[in-house]
């Protein structure tokens, strides 16, 4: 499987055991941390990896409308995005349901909210789920 060339996402992302079920995520130059909550056999030391796949949505929504805020002049100052999950109750394990919350800044009136919420609704990640990549997993 070969990336496009957009020059991101062309380092590999690399993840390391560290203990319990803590795992070190390794993107580009930056150090992230996931775990299991207590009630899965983790420490709660980070974030579950469903918590940051939920938390990366939110944060190219939050991206996305911060561009078009920029864009057409408003202050990005306030812009909050939030995120929450339901898990499915049947196999196989996954998330069931996302929803995203966008609250604009309080300058940007009411009669821009559908565009926002186009643009914000077409982030890469959420592309992503609309259009599910092929995923390998090998073993070495």
């Amino acid at each position: 499987m070969t990336a496009r060339n957009t020059g991101v996402g062309l380092d590999p992302i690399d993840v390391r055991f560290r203990a319990g079920e803590a795992y070190e995520i390794r993107v580009r130059d930056h150090r992230l941390l996931a775990d299991q909550p207590v009630d899965a056999g983790g420490a709660d030391t980070a974030p579950s990896p469903t918590e940051l796949f939920a938390a990366s949505l939110a944060a190219c929504v939050a991206y996305y409308a911060g561009r078009y805020l920029s864009r057409h002049g408003y202050d990005r100052t306030g812009l909050a995005v939030t995120a929450s999950f339901e898990m499915a109750t049947d196999r196989p394990a996954r998330v069931a349901a996302i929803r995203i919350t966008v609250r604009p800044p309080t300058d940007l009136p009411p009669d821009r909210w559908p565009a926002l919420r186009a643009v914000a609704s077409h982030c890469t990640v959420h592309n992503t789920l609309l259009s599910t990549p092929q995923i390998e997993v090998d073993i070495e």
